[in-house]
C-alpha cells in the first residue's frame, strides 16, 4: 500500500523572470565605457554615502537583459554573496554577467578582497558556462575595469 505524500509542510518554490523590453531596445555592451554608462543610469546618486554592489545580466548578444542590486553596505564595505549573484543569473537565464561596486572614498584601486571576489565569481561562472565579462569599480572620480586592466 502506497502512502500519500503530505505536501502541506513543504515550501513552494517559484522562479520567474519577465521583461517587456524588446530585443532591439536592449542596450548592448561592447566596452567598459558602455558598462559605465549603464551603471551610472541605474546607480543611486549617492555614490559617496555607502558601498553598493550591482549585477548586470547579459544575453548571448551581450545585450543587457536586466540588473539587480546585490547589496548595500556601509562606508567602506558591502557583502556580495556569490550564491545570490548566480541564483539571480540562473533565474534570468543570462549567459554573461558584469559585476560592479562603488568606492565611496573615490579611490578606484581594487582591494585584495575585490580581487579575490572577482576570481571566485569568474571560477564559479566557468562551472556554469556563464562568462564574467568585467568587474567595474565606480566612483565620482571615474571607473576601474578589471577587464581593461587585464585582471580577468
Amino acid at each position: 500500500m502506497q502512502e500519500t505524500l503530505n505536501t502541506s509542510n513543504l515550501a513552494e518554490i517559484k522562479v520567474a523572470y519577465s521583461t517587456k523590453v524588446k530585443f532591439k531596445d536592449m542596450q548592448k555592451i561592447t566596452s567598459s565605457k558602455d558598462c559605465e554608462s549603464v551603471l551610472r543610469n541605474i546607480w543611486s546618486p549617492d555614490l559617496e554615502l555607502r558601498e553598493e554592489f550591482y549585477l548586470l545580466l547579459l544575453n548571448r548578444a551581450n545585450k543587457v537583459i536586466g540588473w539587480h542590486c546585490i547589496s548595500q553596505g556601509g562606508l567602506d564595505s558591502t557583502v556580495a554573496d556569490i550564491r545570490i549573484i548566480f541564483s539571480i543569473t540562473l533565474k534570468c537565464v543570462a549567459s554573461g554577467i558584469i559585476v560592479a561596486h562603488n568606492h565611496p572614498s573615490g579611490n578606484l584601486k581594487p582591494s585584495e578582497t575585490d580581487i579575490t571576489l572577482t576570481r571566485k565569481i569568474k571560477e564559479a561562472g566557468k562551472l556554469l558556462d556563464i562568462t564574467l565579462f568585467d568587474h567595474i569599480i565606480i566612483s565620482n572620480e571615474g571607473y576601474y575595469s578589471f577587464a581593461d586592466e587585464g585582471m580577468l
